[in-house]
């Protein structure tokens, strides 16, 4: 296997939007410092000194979004196999000890989100589910004990 984050056409074009605002912000802010500069003066005062330090983050992140970006690989719907086989890029519903259905799409920890159901796969549950299928059941240990999950539907 490849060295590759894989990341689903959705999360690779969420990170692309998310790039492109940090982008906008860091030109945002470069002309900002720029406004607030005196060249005139020998020390900057707290507001440009602020808004270089928030430019250092910004491009912080554009490095590392660019890196993931560029060692990521889209998951095509082949990619997802129609065997039932849990893996990156399925979503799975599963009833949670024998009281409530839910659904979870696993996905690489860059495109996680637990609020959107996003899972990684790299996550306790995102871990316990990959190569399972539907009718498995799985434990999982959380802070409030042992949780049993059991796959109703794979896709």
């Amino acid at each position: 296997m490849n060295n590759k984050t894989l990341l689903t056409k959705e999360g690779y074009h969420q990170l692309l939007n998310e790039l492109g605002e940090l982008k906008r912000k860091q030109d945002h802010l470069v002309t900002q410092i720029e406004e607030v500069a005196q060249p005139d003066e020998s020390g900057e005062d707290g507001l440009a000194t602020q808004l270089k330090e928030e430019l250092e983050l910004v491009n912080e992140k554009i490095d590392n979004l660019e890196e993931a970006l560029e060692a990521s690989q889209i998951i095509t719907d082949n990619t997802v196999t129609s065997n039932g086989i849990i893996q990156l890029g399925c979503k799975v519903k599963l009833i949670i000890s024998e009281k409530m259905e839910k659904e979870f799409h696993i996905v690489s920890q860059l495109e996680s989100n637990p609020n959107l159901n996003k899972i990684s796969d790299q996550s306790p549950l995102g871990r316990a589910l990959m190569g399972r299928k539907v009718n498995d059941e799985i434990e999982v240990e959380a802070p409030a004990g042992k949780i049993i999950y059991r796959i109703v539907a794979v896709a």
